[in-house]
């Protein structure tokens, strides 16, 4: 089924199953309960907030909306170095010929660790957070970083990186040409890839990638398992290349098993390959080419990850392509909460789940929800991937009213 309305675009997935994919087993609690230990060994480790907005749920009419803040992590403002940190450590243990599983961060910052393993330099193709991640992770490392970055990028983004002491530029290419350039000069320099969209013949690094993000879910179910708080029956994940969403999505199904929630695909309208990818009868990875010219441009990838494809075309009940006014409105919103509920600040990929189950329980309650049982009793969780990690744009949009919904 396919829904139109002005701002958004519906579609579910018809291949959705309710059985557990091979790929999943790199996602149970214990794999990913240890991914989660080591990360927490870096000194500046602390869990994110996981608030619950009780009076917008009530405004909504829904049971419960939680939301994850990762704009704390690291002081990074982002999500993307939980896959970074993990990624670049999995990669040194294996030099070491170690498991980093037994080793602190501290003890690969050593001085003994850094002789050991001489200079490396990685390198990646990034619209800003995850190239600040990577190079935050290298640097920590006492290693260097090059990141370059697609076509309309924020130059406050790219500084941001080059504060973090990596080489960084933006190039004159999209994102997924950017990842080809990438690619070609990793292999030309001998320096090392670390994406979080995989390939035929690249998939251990993108995997260890999404191995860290999962962990994110990890911590959301601590906190839950110790308040007692029931499962959600909705998850709502932003999808650029996808491996955010399944990483996320494949713990929480090894963790519910037949309980596990229903995943809402969020994407931006003008780089939405996983709902172009819905709307095959087969499922077959859809590429989304051009410009790719979104507010959201960490969602702003055309080519789907393809481990992350198989997960999510497995468990994936619907996909929503999204305009920039649906992550203008969550941005809105989430800075000017109702009165009780916590003020959350989030960027443009960061806010879009939560502008659009605005939409869809205020002007919609219709078929679009009945399909995928938004009702009153649905307990949505949403993860905020991001804060203000453009802060002129931030206030262009939440002060100025850049973007704006049609009245509601």
């Amino acid at each position: 089924m396919k829904k139109t309305t002005e701002a958004y675009s519906y579609v579910t997935n018809k291949n959705v199953s309710s059985t557990t994919h091979e790929d999943s087993a790199y996602f149970s609690a214990e794999k990913i309960g240890k991914v989660w230990r080591f990360q927490q060994t870096h000194k500046k480790y602390t869990n994110t907030p996981l608030y619950s907005l009780r009076h917008l749920a009530n405004y909504l009419g829904v049971k419960d909306i939680k939301v994850k803040d990762e704009s704390t992590r690291f002081g990074l403002n982002a999500f993307k170095v939980m896959g970074g940190i993990y990624a670049v450590a999995k990669y040194l243990a294996e030099l070491l010929d170690k498991d980093v599983d037994n080793l602190s961060f501290e003890e690969l910052q050593s001085a003994e660790t850094r002789n050991a393993l001489g200079d490396i330099t990685f390198i990646t193709a990034t619209d800003g957070n995850h190239g600040r991640g990577l190079a935050w992770a290298a640097r920590e490392l006492g290693q260097e970083a090059a990141i370059y970055m697609p076509k309309g990028s924020q130059p406050s983004r790219l500084e941001a990186i080059q504060n973090e002491g990596a080489f960084a530029e933006i190039t004159e290419l999209n994102y997924d040409a950017t990842v080809r350039m990438a690619a070609r000069l990793a292999k030309e320099n001998d320096w090392v890839m670390v994406q979080d969209t995989a390939w035929e013949g690249y998939e251990k690094i993108p995997l260890w990638i999404m191995q860290g993000y999962a962990s994110i879910a990890h911590e959301i179910v601590q906190e839950m398992d110790k308040t007692d708080d029931p499962a959600p029956t909705h998850v709502f994940l932003q999808a650029g290349v996808g491996s955010f969403a399944a990483g996320i999505a494949s713990y929480l199904k090894q963790h519910y098993q037949g309980q596990a929630p229903k995943i809402i695909v969020v994407e931006p309208d003008k780089a939405e390959c996983y709902y172009r990818s819905f709307l095959n009868t087969h499922n077959e990875m859809e590429i989304v080419e051009g410009e790719m010219d979104t507010i959201m441009a960490g969602l702003a990838c055309g080519e789907p990850s393809s481990i992350a494809f198989r997960l999510l075309s497995h468990y994936a009940a619907a996909s929503y392509s999204c305009g920039d006014s649906i992550a203008a409105l969550g941005m809105r919103i989430l800075g000017n909460p109702l009165q009780g509920d916590p003020r959350i600040i989030s960027g443009e990929s960061g806010a879009v789940p939560l502008g659009l189950l605005y939409r869809l329980r205020t002007k919609e309650r219709d078929k679009t929800c009945e399909a995928i049982n938004l009702d009153q009793n649905a307990r949505v969780l949403i993860i905020s991937t991001e804060g203000d990690t453009d802060q002129q744009h931030y206030r262009n949009i939440v002060w100025n009213g850049c973007f704006p919904n049609e009245c509601i």
